[in-house]
């Protein structure tokens, strides 16, 4: 499932597109064509996302709610725009580009109300610059959970954005056991952990890829080959297991929580 960078930067690329223009608004495999009808030729006024969730706002009040899951994918062309095929669920297509979404989890047109619930049953989020981005708000429920850290930031509802990646990564840049209680977590540790995820993540929104190595413990610096993986971008931990740890030597671990692969080095990060 893509993380919240990637949402974010398909919130920019939208806007880029569509935004001020007024789009024909197609639904090639007939789920959304009900919805596409009342939208096509309206004007595209803003995007915005929360967390893992992408809003696309039409004329003052209608609102597309868009979550990939894990088989969503969007994809972007110039005109004039191919024939497009029957597993499109939303086209958006003008006099310059195209865009086709296919296989979300969700694609429903909402209202102004509908989506203000969407961000009121969620956490903070790290990449946006509202009240919707409070750390705090965060670390009041982290404080009083004896649920592992590294499940409470995967958690939705504590922290918008963060998948697995970036949870694994946060953790061992900070020497965070993953398995240790919310509670125990200090105040000026989630200040730290809070800051390192905004700065990673606007990284990666710039990017377009997920890249969490220092200076010193890039391929370059190390003088070992790069990272080849089909998510890209250069890490400590994420499905590194059982390889050396670029900072102590050690061997990565990995298991199961929460029906997620955890990854962590027990050296960097002792309990």
């Amino acid at each position: 499932m893509p993380e919240g960078h990637t949402i974010h930067r398909l919130a920019q690329d939208y806007a880029a597109a569509f935004q001020g223009t007024k789009p024909l608004v197609t639904s090639p495999q007939g789920k959304f064509s009900d919805a596409a009808e009342l939208l096509t030729g309206s004007e595209l006024t803003r995007t915005e996302a929360h967390g893992k969730h992408l809003f696309l706002g039409f004329r003052a009040t209608d609102w597309i709610h868009i979550h990939l899951g894990l088989f969503g994918k969007v994809t972007f062309g110039g005109a004039p725009a191919p024939p497009p095929t029957d597993t499109v669920r939303l086209r958006l297509a003008n006099s310059t580009a195209y865009v086709d979404l296919r296989g979300p989890t969700t694609c429903a047109l909402i209202t102004p109300a509908e989506k203000q619930a969407i961000h009121d049953r969620l956490g903070p989020d790290p990449l946006r610059a509202d009240t919707d981005a409070d750390p705090q708000a965060a670390y009041r429920r982290i404080s009083r959970s004896r649920t592992t850290i590294a499940a409470l930031l995967m958690d939705q509802k504590v922290v918008a954005g963060v998948g697995n990646v970036y949870r694994a990564e946060v953790l061992f840049r900070h020497r965070i056991d993953p398995y240790r209680a919310g509670k125990d977590i200090a105040p000026v540790e989630w200040d730290a952990i809070w800051t390192d995820l905004v700065g990673l993540m606007r990284e990666g929104v710039r990017n377009n890829r997920i890249d969490t190595v220092r200076p010193e413990h890039t391929p370059e610096a190390m003088g070992r080959p790069p990272r080849v993986d089909d998510h890209g971008g250069e890490v400590y931990v994420y499905r590194r297991a059982n390889l050396p740890c670029h900072v102590c030597g050690g061997e990565i671990r990995t298991a199961d929580l929460a029906a997620r692969n955890l990854f962590w080095c027990p050296n960097c990060q002792k309990p």
